[in-house]
């Protein structure tokens, strides 16, 4: 796997390019996924738009299109809504749970959450028959927020129930990374499960090499800093163009801090995208 490459959004596209972008006004579901070409026929001349960029750049050059969807509302969510950032920094994060709701370890969805990825279900399949091009690789954190997420996203659409006797396509494998995890440490929320869990509860689901049996980053007393998740970030943009070279279109589903720094290691900066939504961005690989 080369590391001497280079990423950068192509703006342009989206509404969500503009680094003004105000995340409250656009909404996590918008029309078109913020697609700013409203014209008959706009997936399709998107497709062709990034057909073209591929044609364009010379042989270090290449291009995809991530859709990165944030998971939906968990318990988690609701304590820190409840007893204020500072508070839950400060105190409630570390714990897990508060005798009323249980947050940790590895929150799960709310009822508010399934909702919110139901309705990115639906959105992906209004949009489908509007033309978009459906991912064909698709990425997803190891908590549990997010695996279900994508569960419920996807089932029926482009992967298969869980209850079906037939094999995934190998382009459209779901591939449970390590390092497309939410930053980790003293936040319960955020120590996984084990990797014998994750294959029982979700047996559709393959691991990224080098995955542990047991949450070996999360520690309860250092917090991930900001610059690290980015490393990460860049890691799984890395592994997905190793792995996957000729796939064009690809899914990750994560959590907010993720994939804020995707987009910053991309040129895009910080993006606050809200539980259940989903923000697409196009990038430019250069080899150097």
């Amino acid at each position: 796997m080369t590391l001497n490459s280079t990423y950068a959004y192509v703006p342009g596209f989206f509404a969500q390019d503009d680094p003004k972008a105000d995340p409250n006004v656009i909404g996590a579901l918008p029309d078109r996924f913020g697609l700013l070409d409203s014209s008959p026929g706009h997936w399709q001349t998107f497709q062709l738009k990034i057909e073209a960029l591929c044609l364009e750049g010379g042989p270090e050059d290449s291009i995809k299109v991530f859709f990165l969807g944030r998971h939906g509302q968990g318990f988690h969510n609701v304590a820190e809504a409840k007893y204020g950032t500072q508070a839950w920094d400060d105190y409630w994060s570390k714990l897990n749970g508060d005798g009323i709701i249980v947050w940790g370890p590895d929150a799960l969805l709310t009822s508010i959450g399934v909702q919110q990825a139901e309705a990115a279900h639906n959105k992906w399949l209004d949009e489908m028959s509007s033309g978009i091009p459906a991912p064909t690789v698709f990425y997803s954190s190891p908590l549990t927020r997010a695996t279900r997420t994508l569960e419920i996203t996807w089932t029926d659409i482009t992967l298969p129930n869980k209850s079906h006797d037939d094999l995934l396509h190998p382009s459209h494998r779901v591939v449970v990374a390590e390092n497309c995890r939410e930053t980790y440490g003293v936040h319960t929320c955020d120590k996984r499960h084990s990797e014998s869990w994750i294959a029982e509860n979700f047996p559709l689901y393959t691991f990224n090499k080098g995955f542990t049996e047991e949450d070996e980053l999360w520690t309860p007393d250092n917090r991930e800093t900001g610059a690290h998740t980015e490393v990460r970030a860049l890691s799984v943009l890395e592994n997905i163009w190793y792995e996957y070279p000729t796939e064009t279109y690809v899914s990750i589903t994560a959590h907010g801090g993720f994939i804020s720094a995707l987009l910053r290691v991309v040129g895009r900066g910080t993006y606050g995208l809200p539980t259940g939504g989903v923000i697409p961005v196009v990038i430019r690989r250069t080899e150097s």
